[in-house]
């Protein structure tokens, strides 16, 4: 498929302010001259920060002046490209950047050849979107950094908090089964005397790793505290989350971590609980809490759960 690439600094999409034709839409009816849009992009930008919104706002402006079909948007702080329409043949794409700030990558398409003067409007019209995708990644960032634990980079009890709640609700809306499981790393004071807090920072580190390496991307990780740790899953009944659980068990088991080259072996034992109708996030949680408590008594290592 034919693809043009072209990288737009801030600085210089500036200058391209002002440059544009006029289009006409499918259905014969004149579309919004590039000023118009221009003027419009620069206030309704302006409303959210919100990555989502701004792209989707953006990619609607450029619907009705040029007929694009789709906007695809990557950046590294993006798990999953952000996709609105749906691809044609002939594709544009702008890496962008500000003060040498990477912005992420954008790509257009539709089903006819994009002209000249097509592509010369989409550039001055990057340069409305360049401060608005600065400050919503900017606001990622920092929603980033309150949701998050520092030292693992798992949710923190504030996200979960936020997130179990949201989660209940859906359920009980939906009907669709809600599960969760506590983990606790096995004898995990023991690694910290022995070797100190710095190594065994790196090994819980390494044990997210491979906790999230097991999860799917709807799948979320918190940590609790300590070496205390939550997994929510949505749309997981009880039998469901018992193979998760047993699968994230054995990872951590067979998690090849070292200390000074030598072996540091890990377990976990892990406790779950799906969401009843009488249910809250309190008696959910404790409830997985209480199983996770159990499967310690029982000896570590193992995998307990209820419905």
């Amino acid at each position: 498929m034919p693809v043009q690439g072209n990288t737009i600094d801030f600085d210089s999409a500036r200058v391209k302010l002002g440059h544009g034709s006029t289009q006409q839409r499918r259905n014969g009816k004149p579309a919004a001259t590039f000023q118009n849009t221009q003027r419009n992009l620069m206030q309704n930008l302006q409303t959210s920060l919100e990555l989502d919104r701004v792209l989707q706002v953006f990619f609607s402006a450029l619907q009705d002046l040029l007929l694009i079909d789709s906007l695809e948007y990557r950046h590294t702080s993006v798990t999953t490209p952000l996709l609105f329409g749906q691809p044609g043949l002939h594709r544009c794409s702008y890496r962008m950047s500000h003060a040498g700030n990477y912005l992420g990558e954008l790509q257009l398409s539709r089903q006819t050849r994009f002209a000249e003067d097509e592509l010369l409007s989409i550039e001055g019209l990057l340069a409305t979107l360049m401060f608005p995708l600065r400050n919503a990644l900017l606001y990622r960032e920092a929603l980033a950094c309150a949701l998050n634990d520092t030292l693992t980079g798992a949710g923190n009890r504030l996200a979960l908090n936020q997130n179990l709640e949201r989660d209940i609700r859906s359920s009980k809306r939906s009907g669709q089964p809600l599960s969760l499981m506590v983990l606790d790393v096995d004898h995990f004071k023991s690694v910290n005397d022995r070797y100190g807090h710095a190594y065994g920072d790196e090994a819980l580190k390494a044990m997210v790793d491979c906790v999230t390496a097991t999860l799917r991307n709807v799948d979320c990780l918190y940590r609790l505290g300590g070496e205390e740790f939550v997994v929510l899953l949505n749309n997981t009944d009880a039998e469901a989350c018992h193979l998760v659980a047993e699968r994230i068990r054995q990872s951590i088991e067979e998690l090849q971590f070292q200390i000074d080259g030598q072996p540091l072996p890990m377990t976990a034992s892990l406790g779950h609980a799906t969401l009843r109708s009488q249910d809250d996030a309190r008696s959910l949680l404790d409830r997985a809490d209480q199983r996770m408590y159990q499967a310690k008594r029982n000896g570590r290592n193992q995998v307990i759960g209820t419905e």
